[in-house]
């Protein structure tokens, strides 16, 4: 998958996408909206939810192309707004009260969960590792691991500092090294 920073947009195609020529709006979505998707799938988990924010996220970036002033990498403008759009919504109180909620029905149904059934050829699943992780330390894992993001950076989207990044990472390393590892071997920190 290619990262948003990595799509060479050119300039003259986003100048006509800001006048509103709609072959250049086509061309820029077509250009972006795999990368998009992609990022923000990987940041909230569900379909669902994944294709709302990103229909979001196209949204603003058509509302606010004379935004962009060209500082930096076209990719890097979008990525910023497609990781608020999930930012905003992975600490919405709605969002907030689905997982509690989630948490209690999972409460009752003990032994359901996605790993409880799934074969030790599963449980080598990246993809399903990273589902079993909160939402934010899948987002914490993805902005940093995969999109390059710094604790600093991290910790000021999140509101907050960048030792919370740090401890979400490690965290949610600890775990995916827990559904990841076969069970009982261990990997050393260090080669011997």
């Amino acid at each position: 998958m290619t990262k948003l920073l990595d799509i060479d947009v050119p300039e003259g195609l986003i100048a006509s996408a800001r006048d509103g020529v709609e072959s250049a709006r086509s061309r820029l979505y077509a250009v972006l909206a795999p990368a998009i998707f992609g990022l923000i799938r990987r940041l909230v988990g569900g379909r669902a939810v994944a294709e709302d924010l990103f229909q979001d996220t196209m949204m603003a970036l058509y509302e606010h192309l004379d935004d962009y002033r060209g500082d930096g990498p076209f990719g890097g403008w979008v990525r910023r707004i497609a990781v608020s759009k999930c930012l905003m919504y992975l600490r919405s109180p709605w969002h907030r009260a689905r997982l509690e909620l989630g948490a209690w029905l999972e409460d009752g149904a003990a032994g359901t969960g996605a790993f409880a059934a799934a074969s030790p050829a599963d449980a080598i699943d990246l993809e399903r590792a990273l589902a079993s992780l909160s939402p934010t330390a899948r987002a914490v894992v993805w902005l940093y691991e995969v999109e390059g993001y710094s604790h600093e950076e991290i910790g000021r989207a999140f509101g907050r500092t960048p030792s919370f990044s740090k401890s979400q990472l490690a965290r949610a390393h600890r775990r995916l090294r827990e559904r990841l590892e076969p069970h009982g071997v261990r990997q050393p920190c260090a080669p011997a």
